[in-house]
């Protein structure tokens, strides 16, 4: 099997694990998580492209365990992470992990958090390595082991 269609069934075999716990993740500190989540795979190669944030804003809108929460706010949130890590990436990077941790608590939401950084970052179809390093550094913050999603 080509890397593209792995890539493409293990972000599919994701989304549908996160549907399935859809009425699970309803937390603030989920949220939360879930946007810097988001910000940071925008962000991974150092910078964000107003088309990258654009793409990334769009997937967020269109997540179905993301419904849970008003699309404003989730825009909102996710915005100002990205802000951050426009203004001073390792700075803004250090302050949007912190973010990923609310999540830290709760084990299924922590999990689920991860598993919406690699449906983002493989939405489209290239899970780069840069993306990959920040889900891994995630892990880190939120205490899984990164081998558990193949990082």
């Amino acid at each position: 099997m080509a890397l593209w269609d792995r890539l493409k069934e293990a972000a599919s075999t994701m989304q549908t694990q996160l549907d399935a716990k859809k009425n699970d993740l309803k937390s603030g500190a989920f949220r939360d998580a879930s946007m810097a989540m988001c910000a940071l795979v925008a962000a991974a190669d150092g910078t964000i492209d107003p088309s990258e944030r654009s793409k990334v804003a769009q997937l967020i809108a269109t997540n179905e365990v993301l419904r849970n929460f008003p699309a404003e706010d989730l825009q909102r949130r996710f915005e100002a992470n990205c802000d951050k890590l426009a203004a001073d990436f390792d700075f803004g990077k250090v302050s949007v992990l912190q973010e990923v941790a609310k999540a830290k608590k709760k084990p299924a939401e922590a999990r689920a958090v991860i598993q919406i950084g690699i449906v983002i970052g493989g939405a489209d179809g290239d899970f780069d390595k840069d993306e990959q390093g920040m889900v891994r550094e995630a892990c880190y913050a939120l205490g899984l082991p990164p081998h558990e999603f193949d990082l």
